[in-house]
């Protein structure tokens, strides 16, 4: 543990999920695996598409609602709504079965994005944290907290939505903040990203806490615009505060 700055008490902690508490790339790349083979099963125009398509069909979602970017499950919804149209039209499907094909393709990922469990020293720590202080989960992603075992640790999960912009932006910051009733300066911050999590939080007014499961964790690595309160080497090292 390495601290730039001195740190308030602790009052509660608020935790980024993916790549903080666990290696999301992998997660992603087999959810993404498990629905494009449900989509070359089910839906042959919609696999015939390249990645250069898929990522068109994504970029113009976004040009269209730029809202979309901050909610990765709306978006996702949008881009298959779009991929299955030419297998809707090839077979004559009315706006309900387009609707539960769309579906179909989306619980596919989703579900398989959520299976994988956490290391057991992730739960002790969790576990033990939240029976000291109030947490609460800040994610730009959409990872099923119930169905990865975390939900009961913390008193509420905020995911970015269309409503509610992703990190850096400080709206789920200060509703967190202000859900929890204390000074934004007793709140820790516990997240990978130096831009996302390190520096929105304290720009937000939190303290901050920088922590990577997913590479080696080295500052001179990495685009840093402003330093963490403290660097973690194990997230249980958050025991101490």
């Amino acid at each position: 543990m390495q601290f730039f700055r001195s740190l308030h008490a602790v009052k509660a902690m608020t935790f980024d999920l993916d790549d903080t508490l666990y290696n999301n790339e992998p997660i992603i790349q087999r959810a993404e695996r498990a629905l494009q083979q449900h989509i070359r099963t089910h839906h042959p125009r919609a696999a015939a598409l390249t990645a250069q398509q898929w990522l068109h069909l994504k970029n113009s979602a976004i040009a269209t609602r730029p809202e979309l970017a901050s909610d990765m499950g709306q978006l996702r919804l949008t881009v298959l709504r779009q991929a299955l149209t030419d297998d809707a039209q090839e077979q004559t499907w009315d706006e309900g079965k387009l609707d539960d094909a769309v579906m179909a393709c989306f619980h596919c990922f989703y579900n398989a994005r959520s299976q994988f469990t956490l290391a057991e020293e992730i739960h002790t720590t969790l576990k033990t944290l939240s029976e000291r202080m109030p947490l609460v989960a800040i994610t730009n992603g959409n990872v099923n907290a119930k169905a990865i075992g975390i939900d009961a640790y913390f008193d509420d999960i905020y995911h970015a939505n269309l409503s509610r912009p992703m990190k850096p932006s400080p709206v789920m910051f200060e509703q967190a903040a202000d859900k929890l009733g204390i000074a934004p300066q007793h709140i820790l911050h516990v997240g990978d990203n130096l831009q996302k999590d390190v520096y929105a939080s304290i720009n937000a007014g939190f303290q901050s806490a920088w922590y990577a499961c997913n590479r080696p964790m080295a500052l001179q690595l990495e685009k840093v615009s402003v330093l963490p309160h403290v660097v973690l080497d194990n997230l249980s090292e958050l025991l101490a505060f």
